[in-house]
């Protein structure tokens, strides 16, 4: 599987917080599973840092290397595709991984159900 974790599922697995599903977790940790995540979710956990809402320990970098996770840029079809999206969501950097998980072809992890309206295959990081 090919999966794009979004920013809370991402900030989730790194704090090893229950928020995070046994299946959402086991498919991260799959050998099998090719992990991305945005620099777009990276940016948006950045700031979450910067006003003082999320503490982490170590780096987001970092712990996506240890994670296997690999960071996915932002790319010139991306931000194409984000611009023309449907108004069904509001927030930039989630219409950013919606057209990511579009034009790459992932599965986009994520607690967020609205986003299952863009018609990408979504997994719900709760379960």
């Amino acid at each position: 599987m090919r999966v794009l974790i979004d920013s809370a599922a991402l900030i989730w697995w790194f704090a090893a917080d229950a928020s995070l599903g046994p299946e959402a977790a086991a498919v991260i940790e799959d050998p099998g599973t090719e992990a991305y995540a945005s620099v777009a979710s990276v940016w948006e956990i950045g700031i979450k840092q910067a006003r003082g809402k999320l503490t982490l320990d170590v780096p987001v970098p970092e712990l996506m290397e240890a994670a296997l996770i690999t960071a996915l840029p932002i790319g010139m079809s991306h931000a194409v595709i984000a611009a023309g999206l449907p108004r069904h969501h509001a927030d930039p950097f989630d219409r950013m991984l919606v057209a990511q998980a579009q034009v790459e072809g992932l599965v986009l992890l994520t607690p967020d159900a609205a986003l299952r309206r863009y018609g990408i295959p979504v997994m719900d990081a709760r379960i």
